[in-house]
């Protein structure tokens, strides 16, 4: 038995938690750069906004409908995920982060009325961390993720599903006829692992329900269409098919890009912001505990502005042997920034990808043909000349974590400068309130 719990608009009821005025208004927070809709409460959704609405199409409604817009603080977001997930984490006993407001929970072997420990579980995380939140129960995660979409359309749009199975569906307590009758009504488009293209092909098959895709003929979803769509076939059946990740896999490649606020001009801003996402990038390396082989590195001006001159290029640029230390990786980023600069341009983009990711055991040694020393002499005096510098990473991570994100940085990120046009913009961002000092929230009797 699984459960999906996920976080109603998550990013707007964390800014909610710490603006009650907020409540029911409409509310949507806004890309990188203030650029499009990333989050919408249901207020936002009855007026029609759509998911990644672009901000100028939807300006007018702040004074025709009153609606509210803020910069995305994916410092509190981030914060406040954390604090959800740790209480998520009691409802069984083993989890899987699957995004920032979703994760699996394996209650297999856990007695009890599953239903009403998710209840339980929903309404700690409302009261100590504020977050609303909905429970899917089922057999297989693809019936869990689909339990859950019931129990949030059940609370935001009465009428659609029954009313009981708001906030918490198990679909393992309802009758074969309830089943029956929730999968008729739910379309196929709707099912985890069904994607558009896929949802189309389907209702042009006559396909157009879950309870129609789950009496297909197996024979038929696999010469139609995939195994993975087969996959997904035999999980609405109950057949568990997809195990828990309770430990995510590494990443196979490490990426940092950014939209500027406005556009770059000189090439020691554009060193600057690589330098920057460089440093992230090693950050989320070394976490893994792993190495680069390569560094990609590229550029480009923006394609929505046509009365600028369009350019666009990266470069992959080779290391002697793979790295995670940061100063060593922002010096290939920047040869290769050196190499696909063009003056002239108004950049709009930039960023590094760490290639050719290998676990932070491996060693690799040249063949010293000289025989100059033996091969174990040789290892051994590179892994005292590294030794220092791995231990000079780990004090830099341990100063970034304690003590925020850019306490201790490279010269070249111009950290401390007035004038970064490279930052994103943020104009509508609200306090961190959770994570520094100086923005916690003051309460005055």
């Amino acid at each position: 038995m699984y459960a999906l719990v996920d976080g109603n608009n998550f990013y707007v009821s964390c800014e909610r938690v710490f603006r009650p005025s907020l409540q029911d208004r409409a509310v949507v927070v806004l890309s990188n750069n203030d650029g499009c809709a990333i989050a919408r409460s249901n207020e936002a959704k009855a007026l029609g906004i759509a998911m990644g609405a672009p901000w100028f199409q939807i300006r007018h409604l702040e004074e025709s409908a009153g609606l509210v817009s803020l910069s995305a603080n994916f410092t509190l977001y981030g914060d406040m995920s954390e604090r959800m997930m740790s209480l998520v984490a009691g409802l069984g006993h083993r989890q899987e982060i699957y995004s920032i407001d979703e994760s699996f929970v394996d209650l297999t072997g856990i007695a009890g009325d599953w239903g009403e420990r998710a209840r339980r579980v929903r309404e700690r995380v409302l009261t100590w961390v504020g977050i609303p939140c909905c429970v899917g129960l089922g057999a297989t995660k693809t019936l869990a993720k689909l339990a859950n979409h019931i129990a949030k359309t059940a609370e935001r749009k009465p009428g659609l599903y029954p009313a009981h199975l708001a906030q918490v569906c198990a679909l393992g307590q309802l009758s074969v006829a309830e089943q029956r009758a929730l999968f008729e009504a739910t379309p196929v488009g709707e099912v985890w692992g069904v994607g558009r293209r896929i949802a189309q092909r389907l209702q042009a098959a006559g396909v157009h329900t879950v309870a129609d895709f789950m009496r297909c003929e197996v024979s038929w979803v696999r010469a139609n269409a995939s195994v993975v769509l087969e996959r997904t076939w035999r999980e609405l059946h109950g057949m568990p098919c997809i195990d828990l990740d309770d430990v995510p896999n590494d990443k196979q490649q490490i990426a940092c890009t950014r939209s500027f606020g406005q556009p770059v001009l000189t090439l020691g801003d554009l060193q600057a912001a690589v330098t920057t996402f460089t440093q992230r990038a090693a950050e989320k390396l070394r976490g893994q505990a792993s190495r680069a082989g390569a560094v990609l590195c590229f550029v480009r001006t923006s394609p929505f502005r046509q009365q600028d001159r369009q350019y666009a290029n990266s470069v992959v640029v080779p290391l002697v042997r793979p790295s995670a230390d940061t100063p060593e990786l922002v010096q290939a980023a920047l040869v290769g920034l050196s190499r696909i600069h063009r003056p002239g341009y108004r950049y709009a983009k930039a960023g590094v990808m760490l290639l050719d990711l290998v676990p932070q055991s491996w060693q690799q040694h040249e063949l010293d043909w000289g025989e100059a020393m033996p091969g174990d002499a040789q290892a051994a005096q590179v892994a005292q000349l590294e030794r220092p510098r791995e231990r000079l990473m780990a004090a830099l991570d341990a100063i970034n974590t304690r003590y925020g994100r850019g306490a201790l940085t490279l010269a070249a990120t111009q950290a401390g400068s007035a004038e970064q046009p490279w930052q994103m913009k943020q104009a509508r961002r609200t306090p961190r309130y959770t994570t520094h000092w100086e923005e916690l929230a003051q309460v005055r009797a």
